[in-house]
This record gives C-alpha cells, sequence and structure tokens, in this order.
C-alpha cells in the first residue's frame, strides 16, 4: 500500500512516495479477511485450526491505518516551513499493525463466539494442511475460465492462507513511530468490539441458516424417501426402498412419512413467513424457502432472533 504526494523542487517536478505495509486489516466494512472467515464459519466449515496455538501474526485495526495513511501523507509534504528539502518518508517502508502479534484462531474466537459460530478445538499440522490446500489449489487451477460463475464456491483452502496463519509472522512498527509518529489510537480490545458490533448488526439484517451439513442430512433424506417411495428400481434406489421398508413396513408407510414430513415444512415454513414478517421483514420470503427446505433446524434459528427482539 503506497502513499505518494507531488511536489517541486529546484530541478522541476517529482512523486515522493512511501510504502505503508499494513496487516490483516479488520474492522466494519473490512471485506477481505472477516467476511470470509464468518461465512464459512457460518457453513460450518471451519473443522480444524492450522499450526499450534505459539503462532503468532500481526492485525491492524482499520482506523490505525488510516491513522498511518493520514501521518505518511503528512511526511510526504517538503514545503513545510523549516523543514523544506527531502521528505523524512519519502521512499521509506513502513510496517504498520495494533502492536500486539496473536495467534489468528485466538484472535477470531470472540467474534465468532458472539456470533453463535462454533471454533474447531483440534490443530492441524501445517504440512497436512498445505497439503489439502495444494489439492483445492490445483482444482480451481484447472476451472480457471469459470471462477467468475455464481454458482462456483470459493475454495475451502488455499496454501497462501495456510501460510499466513500457520506460521509466525509479525513486524515492528517502531520505525513508524519513530519518523511518522505513529501510534495506535485503537487497542485491539476496542477494535475487536467494535468490529462484533458491526458483524452482530450485520448478522441480525441478513438471513441466518444452519450449517452445510445440515442442509446436507435434511434434503438428502428428504429426496431418498421420495425415491423410494415414487422412483422405479434403478441405481441405489432399490438399497433406499429396502431401508425404507425397514423403517415404514410398506410402500404405503414410506409416502405417508413423505406426506407428513412435507406437510410439516409447509407448516413450519407458513409459521417461520408469519413471525419474520413480524420480527425480520425484509428476509421474510427468505425464511419461508428456508424452512420449507429444512424445517425446524431453520425455524429453530428464527425463534432465536424473535425472542432476541422480544
Amino acid at each position: 500500500m503506497g502513499d505518494s504526494l507531488l511536489c517541486r523542487n529546484n530541478i522541476g517536478k517529482c512523486l515522493y512516495t512511501c510504502a505503508v505495509r499494513p496487516a490483516a486489516i479488520y474492522g466494519p466494512g473490512e471485506e477481505r479477511h472477516l467476511p470470509r472467515i464468518v461465512s464459512m464459519a457460518k457453513l460450518g466449515l471451519v473443522p480444524f485450526k492450522i499450526g499450534n496455538a505459539n503462532v503468532k501474526t500481526d492485525w491492524v485495526y482499520v482506523d490505525n491505518l488510516l491513522l498511518a495513511l493520514l501521518l505518511a501523507s503528512m511526511r510526504l509534504v517538503d514545503d513545510i516551513p523549516g523543514k523544506e528539502g527531502r521528505p523524512v518518508a519519502a521512499g521509506q517502508p513502513y510496517f504498520i499493525s495494533d502492536g500486539s502479534p496473536i495467534n489468528t484462531f485466538e484472535f477470531i474466537q470472540p467474534l465468532l463466539k458472539s456470533l453463535d459460530y462454533d471454533l474447531p478445538k483440534s490443530w492441524l499440522a501445517v504440512s497436512h494442511a498445505l497439503y489439502l490446500a495444494k489439492i483445492f489449489w490445483a482444482v480451481y487451477s484447472m476451472l480457471y475460465p469459470l471462477l467468475n460463475r455464481w454458482w462456483l464456491p470459493q475454495p475451502f483452502i488455499l496454501p497462501a492462507e495456510v501460510y499466513k496463519v500457520g506460521l509466525t509472522h509479525y513486524f515492528s512498527y517502531l520505525k513508524a513511530q519513530q519518523e511518522l509518529g505513529y501510534v495506535p489510537m485503537v487497542s485491539p480490545r476496542e477494535g475487536m468490539a467494535a468490529t462484533i458490533s458491526y458483524w452482530q448488526d450485520r448478522k441480525n439484517k441478513s438471513l441466518d441458516g444452519p450449517t452445510i451439513y445440515v442442509w446436507g442430512i435434511i434434503l438428502t433424506g428428504m429426496i431418498s424417501l421420495f425415491a423410494s417411495g415414487w422412483f422405479p428400481p434403478i441405481g441405489p434406489v432399490p438399497l433406499l426402498r429396502s431401508i425404507g421398508l425397514m423403517l415404514f413396513r410398506s410402500m404405503f408407510g414410506i409416502r405417508l412419512a413423505f406426506y407428513l414430513a412435507t406437510a410439516a415444512h409447509i407448516g413450519e415454513g407458513m409459521y417461520a413467513w408469519r413471525l419474520a414478517k413480524r420480527v425480520d421483514p425484509e428476509n421474510a420470503t427468505g425464511w419461508f424457502w428456508q424452512t420449507f427446505a429444512l424445517g425446524f433446524p431453520s425455524l429453530r434459528l428464527l425463534l432465536k432472533r424473535a425472542k432476541k427482539v422480544a
């Protein structure tokens, strides 16, 4: 991240620049790091931590970064009375952070906990995580022409992310303090509190949902029940039908179970729509369709939100 200022000297025009090198940025409105982490945690796709608890990295709150950019801009001016000549920041690099290195998973834990998302307790070695990440990198490299398609999900993990969270890397902002006068004005605790408030508000305005595992189990169950009751005996249908007959005793029982499950989902969906009209009107339609598809696991989340509103 660079900062520059057009200036004049005895020779003519020049462009003084410096390099502001921020750590991982966080705070309200940040769209690079935390949105991906939160969306993955919402779906239950953070099954392990990478590295070990002793790994530390830098973070910088957005207001602290803005302060550093302003200070750097001021130190690129060459016509300050009594300080004419080459600006002190010209051509210089400056590392900017909150000055509190911390393990990434320890850092994000308060945020995920405040959103009722789980953070795993098990650790995966960097070498194993890197092997998994390279598989995703290879697959998505082959899918390069399709990467801008809306239906293609983001890769689960990539090598760069493994290195970012699994290896210790942080830097001192002492040079920025000495030459720019930079000192973080927002502490990590204050920054995380503001970030949590932003994400809680963002969650309350959006459609919440269960993990991808709940989606998979319920949709697979409903499709399997329908297939065992009506599909011809091809592929996996005979096995599904055998399981259905073992559970429900007859074809009539299988079909009755599907009818009852569908009726329950429709009823729960209608109730969710009416309840959402009161507590989350902007997402009422979304709550209906999600609850129609998933039933009570979706309705439970809406009931929890209604309890908070009340």
